[in-house]
């Protein structure tokens, strides 16, 4: 005879989140913020929508509709888009090699000291915008595609230091612990178990930073750091829109075409 089940399998009736003192002066606080921050900055919609203002754009978009497609064009674009996608590709792989060293202190391996000190170099890395780095690194530098290259590491290096060190210490322990216990050392033990949890993780972040790169590589050229971003500036300051036109239709489809390869690679990943 086949029993059954006395009990319901219907789920349990979740209880509404209580509204306490302090969710209440946050939200009020989060309210107050953002109405705070219409009233300062004094934006003139009606401006933005004026016949002036509409005719302009129009006058200005206009300019786009028939891209230059001839041949020198099309040659220097591409060689514009190589230097951009370069530009990332390296920035983001010297990033997550010293983001990964960074990490090992950040997490705590060598003391509180080495992870305080650690973990506020890497609040300064990544506080700081990409374009003031890239400003930074044009006066040391000079123009040119190296210091837009240098200013990605700096600032991706903050991330990922940051994100590696929360997926080391996120990874369970009991693994390593074994490890250790069985005679394997502390090198050993990090290398065969602490590392290959968190390395998934790890590429998915890598390869989502890439994406974000690849946008703020064309935006660093507009400060002189080479690529599609300094040859659009070029175009756009001789009011050459049909040129300029060309970029944009190249950084389109150069983000595109990354962040098609970038999430392929992480869905092969998590299979």
């Amino acid at each position: 005879m086949r029993l059954r089940s006395s009990y319901s399998q219907t789920a349990m009736p979740v209880a509404p989140p209580v509204w306490t003192m302090t969710r209440a002066l946050v939200l009020t606080g989060v309210l107050l913020l953002v109405a705070t921050s219409f009233w300062s900055l004094q934006l003139e919609w009606r401006a933005l929508l004026t016949q002036d203002a509409l005719s302009n754009a129009g006058e200005f978009l206009s300019g786009f509709a028939s891209p230059d497609l001839s041949a020198p064009m099309l040659v220097k674009v591409g060689h514009a888009a190589l230097e951009t996608l370069s530009m990332s590709a390296l920035g983001t792989l010297i990033a997550a090699v010293l983001g990964l060293l960074l990490a090992l202190p950040a997490s705590g391996r060598f003391g509180k000291s080495l992870e305080v000190t650690t973990g506020l170099f890497l609040n300064v890395a990544r506080s700081i915008p990409e374009l003031v780095w890239a400003s930074m690194m044009l006066i040391a530098a000079g123009l040119g595609p190296f210091a837009g290259t240098i200013a990605l590491a700096a600032h991706t290096t903050g991330v990922f230091g940051r994100l590696f060190a929360e997926s080391l210490d996120n990874s369970p322990p009991e693994i390593e612990a074994s490890l250790r216990i069985n005679g394997a050392s502390a090198t050993q033990a990090f290398l065969y178990s602490r590392l290959p949890q968190a390395f998934p993780q790890m590429l998915s972040y890598t390869l989502y930073r890439w994406e974000n790169n690849i946008r703020a590589a064309a935006i660093l050229g507009v400060v002189g750091a080479g690529g599609l971003g300094q040859m659009m500036k070029y175009h756009l300051s001789l009011f050459q829109m049909s040129s300029a036109a060309t970029v944009i239709l190249a950084m389109l489809l150069l983000v595109a075409a990354v962040d098609a390869l970038s999430f392929s690679l992480r869905r092969w990943l998590v299979r």
